[in-house]
């Protein structure tokens, strides 16, 4: 298994490629690699070079940072042993990535309505 900073870059890959509906085999395919080397970035046991780090930033529309997005704020070790439970793991949860690209597929004005309920719900008193 990789280091924990492979493992980190790995979890945001998948991340990605689940926000946006893409299966392992189609991003393979925009990068030019086999799927089964997406499943290897993904679980950390392949190191992913600059190059190929870009070429995925391009396919799946973030800049190179995102994937390095939460590793200052967190303990090293603990990128490892965060298993989906923790605060930015819940992106990897398929319910949030359903109701995130339920969302997107609204028109503006429902989404502001569906945000405002969302926000009232929670208790939150500033609903514009």
């Amino acid at each position: 298994m990789g280091n924990d900073i492979d493992v980190h870059l790995g979890k945001r890959l998948r991340r990605r490629r689940r926000l946006l509906g893409l299966t392992q085999q189609q991003l393979a395919g925009s990068v030019g690699v086999r799927f089964q080397q997406i499943q290897k970035y993904e679980c950390g046991a392949n190191r992913i070079s600059a190059a190929r780090l870009w070429q995925l930033s391009e396919a799946l529309e973030v800049p190179v940072g995102y994937f390095y997005d939460g590793l200052s704020e967190t303990d090293r070790p603990q990128v490892a042993a965060n298993d989906g439970e923790g605060g930015g793991e819940m992106f990897a949860r398929k319910e949030t990535l359903d109701l995130i690209r339920a969302y997107y597929q609204l028109g503006e004005r429902p989404r502001r309505r569906l945000l405002d309920l969302a926000k009232s719900l929670n208790g939150d008193v500033e609903v514009a």
